[in-house]
Order: structure tokens, then C-alpha cells, then sequence
């Protein structure tokens, strides 16, 4: 029906055999995140998840979504894409795990305004890696091609987890008391959030993302500031089933310690963390000194060292300690709960050594 001046979808920037160059290139890859109750091939219309063949006795299911923020904007310009499919998977499986649960399985979206099937390969590849490292199935996705919403080179990411727990064993416990202890999970740089302030600081420093990382020898900028997230899902999980004793967990992503702590204490309680006992990673002084950053800012924003705490009783700490330093965690005895009528609220004490 068309005539010799009729236009096409591809005329339009829309590429559909790249679309399925993409689909055809990344199948191996999604075939090795399949786990139990999950085995179909990518493709369909959905994905499949036989939630049975788990063996729950009585489960309820935990969703979660999030995406990347900003720091695909340093990835973009550095040229270094497969690391934010890790981040992608981290960001949601980290905070089904804060609820006790498994993750099962996941889903990503990419969009961009014009489809390169080499950076969609390495991007879906990192999602397959953070999948196989939280021990869930990619089961599916979508890839939207979208010109004129994105510049070209530009890509967003969503991502979309769903987990299990037993009712039962639902995250945070209504045990949390005054003089429980905390402990403090290390967490492996900047994670991803904080970016567009970290971007701000780049542009102050006058560096380059190509340039010598002034924190990080041996590596450039923009691969010291985009180190993954890390992944706490099988060591919390194995330290949970070797001790039941985490009363609460929280993910520290953006409002750093101030906000997210809060989240999963009860009323009446507030958690007193001692800053002095933080181990931060050289990324955040170097933050610190070249943004101007004070204390508050910096527990505000960034996880400073801490991605992920843990609530426990006194007489369980040391058992949960040894069980997530079996799994190669760092975890230090970050502070105590507290009776505080004002609560849930983050205290200080001490001071991040810059």
C-alpha cells in the first residue's frame, strides 16, 4: 500500500530487527539466572514463575522497583555500561531482602532513543549477573526504543523484583527493644544514589571521568565512582536461616542513615549509631573535601561506608556477626536501640573520619 515516498517505522528511528538482534543475543544470558520455579525462555508475552514448586508452606510475595538515578548519567559519559545492570538488580532485590524474603524473580525496562545492541548486551548482562549473584531469574523484560524522548546514546533503566517469605518470618520483628544492638554491613563505594550530587562535585573538581581517580589508584574516575552496588541477599539470607535472630533490616540508599533507618523501628524506639566505628571508603573523603560536604550532608545522602543494617539482640550479635563474616561481609557493631518518645528517629554520636 505503500508508495515510493511512503515512510517506515525504521524512517521513524525505530529499528525493529535490532530489537530482535538484541532478543537473540541476550537469551544465553537470561538462560543462566533459571532456578527453580523458573525455566521458560524469554519471548512470550509474560513471564512465568511456578511458585509451587518452591515448596513455601505459607508465603506471601514481596515486590519492589527501582532503577539507577543519575549515575547512568556517569556511565553514559564514561563509556562503562555493565556495571549498572547490578545496580539495577541490587537496588530492588536489597529491599525485598530488608523483608526476610527469597527473591524469585525479576524484570528490567531499557529505554533510549535509538537502540545500539552492543551497550543493550552489556547493560542486560550485568542484570543477569546481579540476578545469578541474589540467586533470582530474569523471566522477562522490555526494550523501548523512544526517539526524540532521549538524545542519542542516552538509555533509562527500571527494575522490578518479586520474593517470597514465610509469613511467619516477615521483616522487621515486633521484638525490637531498647538496648538491642546494631550492626553495620560495609558497602562497596557510592552505591547508587547520591549521584547528581557526586556529578556536581566532578564538575567543581574539574576532572574528567577519563581521568586518574585521585582516591583509587590504577583506576580512571568514572570507574572508582561507579563501582556496583552491593548485592547483601545471600549472606543475609544464609545469616537469618543460621541464627533467626535479625530482628529488622534496613537498606541505606538515598537519605543515607537519617531516613532509612527509621523506616523499620517501631514507636517510641530510635537507633543510636556511633559514626566513629565506620570504616568509610577513601570515594567519600575525597567527596567530602573537594564538594565541601559536612557530616550532616554526608549522612543524608550516602551510605558512608554502611550499605545495609542490621537489628539484633545483645546476647545474638556476636552469632550474626560470625555468620555474615563467613559470607566474606564486613560488619561492625554500629550502636544501639534507645527508648526515645520523639522515635522512630537516627541519633548521633562519634564522628566520621574524613
Amino acid at each position: 500500500m505503500n508508495g515510493k515516498n511512503g515512510l517506515t517505522y525504521r524512517d521513524a528511528g525505530v529499528d525493529i530487527d535490532a530489537g530482535n538482534a538484541l532478543v537473540d543475543r541476550i537469551k544465553p544470558l537470561v538462560k543462566a539466572t533459571r532456578r527453580i520455579g523458573a525455566d521458560a525462555d524469554i519471548g512470550g508475552f509474560g513471564g512465568l514463575f511456578d511458585l509451587a514448586a518452591c515448596k513455601f508452606r505459607d508465603p506471601v510475595l514481596v515486590a519492589a522497583n527501582d532503577g539507577v538515578g543519575t549515575k547512568l548519567a556517569v556511565a553514559i559519559e564514561a563509556g562503562i555500561h555493565g556495571f549498572v545492570g547490578i545496580d539495577l538488580v541490587a537496588m530492588s532485590v536489597n529491599d525485598l531482602v530488608v523483608q526476610g524474603a527469597e527473591p524469585l524473580f525479576f524484570l528490567d525496562y531499557f529505554a533510549t532513543g535509538r537502540l545500539s545492541v552492543d551497550t543493550a548486551t552489556e547493560v542486560v548482562a550485568g542484570i543477569a549477573e546481579g540476578c545469578k549473584m541474589a540467586g533470582c531469574a530474569l523471566i522477562g523484560g522490555e526494550t523501548a526504543e523512544m526517539p526524540g524522548m532521549y538524545k542519542d546514546g542516552d538509555y533509562d533503566l527500571a527494575g522490578f523484583a518479586v520474593g517470597a517469605v514465610e509469613r511467619g518470618d516477615i521483616l522487621p520483628r515486633d521484638t525490637v527493644r531498647a538496648g538491642d544492638v546494631i550492626l553495620g554491613i560495609a558497602s562497596s563505594g557510592v552505591h547508587s544514589n547520591g549521584f547528581s550530587l557526586v556529578r556536581k562535585i566532578v564538575e567543581r573538581s574539574e576532572l574528567s571521568y577519563a581521568d586518574p581517580s585521585p582516591f583509587s589508584e590504577g583506576e580512571t574516575l568514572g570507574a572508582a565512582l561507579t563501582v556496583p552496588t552491593r548485592i547483601y541477599v545471600k549472606p543475609v539470607l544464609a545469616a537469618q536461616k543460621e541464627t533467626n535472630a535479625i530482628k529488622a533490616l534496613a537498606h541505606i540508599t538515598g537519605g543515607g542513615f537519617v531516613d532509612n533507618i527509621p523506616r523499620v523501628l517501631p514507636p517510641g524506639l530510635s537507633a543510636r549509631i556511633d559514626l566513629s566505628t565506620v570504616e568509610m571508603p577513601k570515594v567519600f573523603g575525597w567527596l567530602a573535601k573537594v564538594g565541601g560536604l559536612d557530616q550532616a550532608e554526608l549522612v543524608r545522602t550516602f551510605n558512608c561506608g554502611i550499605g545495609m543494617i542490621a537489628v539484633v539482640a545483645p546476647e545474638d550479635a556476636d552469632r550474626v556477626i560470625a555468620a555474615l563474616s563467613a559470607s566474606g561481609e564486613s560488619v561492625v557493631r554500629f550502636g544501639e536501640m534507645v527508648a526515645d518518645p520523639e522515635g522512630p528517629l537516627t541519633l548521633f554520636e562519634g564522628a566520621l573520619e574524613l
